[in-house]
């Protein structure tokens, strides 16, 4: 009995001296807590000021015509972001429209089809592509994938689609092997790990248990796969296209390499064009300090991020909707 109350005691006093620690290191802890939070919308916050600020004077000087204006001369100091912007949109809608039915055979080639030993060798191969430096993309896509376009899929493309109505002016042009359709294949490859890999992950979470009473019911793995598992995982799946959007809107270094970098506007998959990113990444460093065309290039940046935001805005609302219905 003694020693029971001995024993208890003696918790009793260990307690007593862990609850002063314990009074210290939780506000502390919580404090660092919520300095990490603050820290990014601090930085944010920023990074916001910093783009509206430096290319408020642009926008002074040409007023909101500046967004949609497709004039860009350094010469005359004439600036309008309406190519640029076309060109960001244009090319990543191309990426998105190429890797989204990739993501879904690759999704559902792992999750239903492939045998075990060779799942994890493509798993992996897959996430070796988003490892690739984007600069890497860029160079395999003028030196290999340029000259393979403007040489066997622009020219049977141009002389076969060319001549139909209204969808013949998206192949038409010379064959020049760069341009929005060439950037949007690379910037393709490039998101297609992140697509996957959340479509993966989606299919993976779908309940054994609702597979197999379908398939009990007679239905074919396609079956399954549209009418179980896509619908099952829908949400998911369309914040991982939007993210992959997200990813293509602000590629640099591939898109520099293969777009063309011309300033002009068409409506032809094999026109060259320009982004927002690869003209700040062509033009920053002959800008100087203080000049129109840097500002002209902040105010590019800030609608980057202001395209970008709306983006991301979009898909939260898309995933709220669909969870609500």
């Amino acid at each position: 009995m003694d020693a029971t109350l001995s024993g208890r005691q003696a918790g009793n006093g260990l307690i007593a001296a862990r609850k002063p620690t314990g009074r210290v290191s939780d506000p502390v802890f919580v404090g660092i807590l919520w300095g990490s939070g603050i820290l990014v919308l601090l930085l944010l916050g920023l990074i916001i000021a910093m783009l509206f600020e430096g290319g408020l004077p642009a926008l002074r000087e040409f007023g909101l015509s500046f967004i949609w204006s497709t004039t860009w001369n350094p010469v005359t100091e004439v600036f309008g972001a309406g190519v640029m912007v076309f060109g960001t949109i244009f090319s990543a809608v191309i990426a998105v429209i190429i890797a989204l039915p990739l993501s879904f055979g690759i999704a559902f080639f792992l999750t239903e089809i492939a045998p075990g030993p060779l799942r994890r060798p493509i798993g992996v191969a897959i996430q070796l592509l988003a490892a690739i430096p984007s600069i890497i993309y860029g160079m395999w896509g003028f030196f290999i994938v340029v000259p393979l376009m403007a040489a066997y899929v622009q020219p049977p493309l141009i002389e076969w689609l060319g001549p139909l109505p209204i969808i013949g002016a998206l192949f038409q042009g010379p064959p020049l092997g760069a341009g929005m359709l060439t950037a949007g294949l690379i910037m393709a490859i490039m998101i297609l790990p992140f697509i996957t890999a959340m479509f993966v992950e989606v299919l993976e979470s779908v309940p054994p248990m609702i597979k197999e009473s379908a398939y009990g019911v007679g239905a074919t793995t396609y079956e399954v796969y549209r009418n179980v598992s896509v619908p099952y995982g829908s949400t998911a799946m369309v914040g991982a296209v939007m993210l992959g959007l997200g990813r293509a809107l602000g590629e640099t270094m591939a898109v520099t390499f293969v777009i063309g970098n011309a300033t002009r506007m068409s409506a032809s998959l094999f026109a060259p064009g320009a982004t927002i990113a690869s003209t700040i990444a062509n033009e920053f460093p002959e800008a100087s300090i203080g000049s129109l065309k840097l500002q002209a290039l902040l105010e590019l940046g800030f609608i980057l991020f202001v395209i970008s935001f709306i983006v991301l805005a979009l898909s939260r609302l898309l995933v709220r909707s669909r969870l609500k219905g």
